[in-house]
């Protein structure tokens, strides 16, 4: 087993009986790939402040200055010298690691560049998806080849021909990574009449569109939608000035839930009413389970309460509501999470994952294509958590300690993904601190 730089190869979280503080969140991942991305498009200079300093954006940043793009960090501000939709070099080789919100937006941005790129990743990166947006992005008169088995990344692209046609289909019921991918890039090579982008059928995750579409109005392209028709101008991007990325609304569920089943109050800042992420609407589900929950604009608080099971449908959430099949432990009943079907092709198959931990810790488990659903409340008992080298299945289970047992996280450092200091921003909220210990 290996460790990772600051992490010990295992990390073995205590019996937590109490948690309460504040919280000051990472910034988002979701917004600050896609800043990084429409910055680098832009004309002029944008300056970013509260950028993620995690694994991801740092593929996103090494891409982006492979491709002839400078981005330098002033302290907080990150600043990022457009190209104005002209990428500076014709070949590049990149490695995007495990990141979704770096390989897909760079796959559709590339497309159109004029030049020669390869774009791979990690074992598991081979492993996810990408053929909706291929075809969608061939269908258009890029030329997009893969480098190893059809439907997945590697991917070669090879300059494109001109874009001629005004409508394109994009499926969205896998990711809803390819219809964002494909409105970021859809701008700089839509014909004069502009480019209209049609998604059929089921669109998972719709708030992360919805987020897309909000940031690109920032950078000056406005989109007009008609239920899943999208209409995008032919426009350059203009730089937002100086923009700050808010936190990270998925990584504030697992202190939501802390505070949900350790007491609290628990706290997290950079998040709150005012915020453009859909996975605030989690505290809609921490509610129905029970919760206590107080919001401000830029804020949210949870404190404890007797927890009830739900059948709670997920699709707009899927990242927070991995932190709901944890909770559904503490809850009285039978909970369903369903609309997850997205789990299956993430960072692992999530659905898999979340099921055979779960019944690592006692917990009676049954899962389908899109559902999961767990018996509460669990007879907790001591176990050793694999994390598939998944950032968030360390982040969720980190909290089944509050059952009263052990629980020992294998490789902890994979939540260098998003949220490098997880571990040290949880032990600060436990009464008392926790000192951490390397698991045996």
């Amino acid at each position: 087993m290996r460790a990772r730089a600051g992490y010990p190869a295992a990390l073995t979280v205590a019996p937590i009986a109490h948690a309460q503080g504040t919280v000051r969140l990472p910034g988002s991942k979701s917004i600050s790939n896609r800043v990084l991305l429409l910055a680098a498009l832009a004309q002029g200079t944008t300056e970013l402040t509260g950028l993620l300093e995690a694994d991801d954006t740092r593929v996103m940043i090494d891409a982006l200055r492979a491709l002839g793009i400078a981005v330098e960090a002033q302290g907080d501000v990150v600043g990022v010298s457009g190209c104005d939709g002209a990428v500076p070099n014709e070949r590049a080789d990149l490695f995007l690691g495990n990141a979704g919100t770096a390989m897909r937006p760079l796959a559709a941005m590339l497309a159109w560049a004029g030049g020669h790129y390869t774009l791979d990743g990690v074992a598991r990166m081979r492993e996810r998806p990408i053929g909706d947006l291929v075809d969608a992005l061939n269908a258009l008169g890029a030329r997009v080849s893969y480098g190893a088995a059809p439907g997945y990344p590697p991917l070669h692209v090879a300059p494109a021909q001109a874009v001629t046609q005004d409508t394109v289909q994009v499926r969205g019921d896998t990711s809803s990574q390819f219809v964002s991918s494909l409105l970021m890039a859809a701008p700089l090579i839509a014909p004069a009449q502009g480019l209209s982008i049609v998604v059929p059928g089921a669109l998972i995750s719709q708030p992360y569109v919805t987020l897309t579409v909000k940031l690109m109005a920032r950078f000056g392209v406005a989109i007009t939608q008609n239920g899943q028709r999208f209409h995008v101008p032919r426009a350059r991007y203009a730089s937002a000035g100086r923009l700050a990325v808010e936190g990270d609304a998925s990584g504030a569920s697992y202190f939501l839930g802390l505070g949900t089943i350790a007491g609290g109050p628990v706290r997290v800042d950079g998040v709150g009413r005012d915020s453009v992420q859909g996975d605030v609407a989690f505290v809609n589900l921490l509610r129905a389970m029970g919760a206590t929950i107080d919001v401000g604009a830029n804020w949210i608080e949870a404190r404890g309460g007797a927890l009830t099971a739900v059948d709670y449908d997920c699709t707009t959430i899927p990242d927070a509501a991995m932190t709901a099949a944890v909770l559904a432990g503490f809850a009285r009943g039978r909970t369903r999470l369903t609309g997850i079907g997205s789990w299956r092709v993430k960072e692992t198959d999530r659905i898999a994952a979340m099921a055979t931990e779960l019944r690592k810790l006692g917990a009676i488990v049954e899962e389908g294509a899109d559902w999961l659903t767990v018996e509460g409340p669990v007879r907790w008992r001591p176990a050793r958590i694999d994390t598939y080298d998944d950032h968030r299945i360390a982040m969720c289970f980190s909290l089944a300690a509050a059952g009263g047992v052990s629980v020992t996280i294998d490789d902890p450092g994979c939540v260098a993904k998003t949220f490098p200091d997880y571990f040290t921003r949880l032990g600060a909220l436990l009464q008392p601190p926790q000192a951490w210990s390397a698991g045996a």
